[in-house]
């Protein structure tokens, strides 16, 4: 029964991408509901992911130099392990893992309500191609947006890890420098882009898909939500060790 309906949501899944990436008819219509998800995606999440990001980086620090206390391992390394483990991992896993939280269900919640007030079979009825429409300029957006998010993710952290370890006296301005500039491998940014675009694209997709496809009251656009989620939430780290493993292996 659960591979049955395992093959039944990826078949559908995959239909729907197809139908959504179609050759859209009046190009301008998709460029500003491109825009307004930009914006919704960009400019809605920036304070929430800095916030994260600030602490993801102080917590690091202060966590690796109790852990290094009494080592023979230079205090520089701190810098270092907080550069390298925002870039490949934190920044773009833990940035998306709440995006998924934030965006997905608020795309999930937007169509499944379009779904149910039958906004898109009256669309449908008037030739316009509604998953496409409602489906392609979120996909776009995030492609586009999330990637920067992360970027900007991955800076504050090493901001917050600097202000956790600097002015507290854990370690000095120049050891801290040393280590965020030590060691760099431009491979490991070129890492963080490549899961940033694939966990963009899984938690707008798998989002749109639970709502896309709601039926029934209230209770199920809720449940519709939450899947899109959880499922999200799945399937990015799922992605994230698939792309270690290719990438690193």
């Amino acid at each position: 029964m659960f591979f049955k309906n395992f093959l039944f949501h990826m078949g559908r899944y995959t239909m729907m991408l197809g139908t959504s990436f179609s050759r859209p008819e009046k190009s301008y219509m998709y460029y500003k509901e491109t825009m307004r998800q930009m914006n919704d995606i960009g400019i809605g999440s920036l304070v929430i992911v800095g916030l994260i990001s600030i602490f993801i980086g102080a917590v690091t620090a202060v966590q690796f130099l109790y852990q290094l206390d009494g080592t023979l391992v230079p205090v520089y390394y701190i810098g270092y392990i907080i550069r390298d483990s925002t870039i490949i991992e934190l920044a773009p896993t833990i940035t998306c893992l709440v995006l998924a939280g934030k965006v997905g269900s608020n795309m999930a919640a937007e169509i499944g309500g379009m779904r149910q007030k039958e906004h898109i079979d009256a669309m449908e009825i008037m030739g316009v191609n509604t998953a496409a429409y409602l489906i392609m300029p979120k996909v776009i957006a995030a492609l586009v947006v999330i990637p920067m998010l992360v970027a900007i993710a991955a800076f504050v952290s090493v901001i917050g890890g600097y202000l956790a370890a600097v002015p507290t006296g854990l370690m000095s301005d120049a050891e801290y420098i040393q280590g965020v500039r030590a060691f760099f491998e431009p491979f490991n940014v070129i890492m963080m882009f490549v899961k940033a675009l694939v966990f963009a694209f899984l938690l707008t997709t798998i989002s749109c898909y639970q709502g896309y496809y709601v039926r029934g009251g209230s209770i199920e656009l809720g449940q519709a939500s939450t899947n899109a989620v959880v499922f999200s939430d799945i399937m990015i780290l799922l992605a994230d060790y698939i792309i270690a493993v290719l990438l690193t292996g």
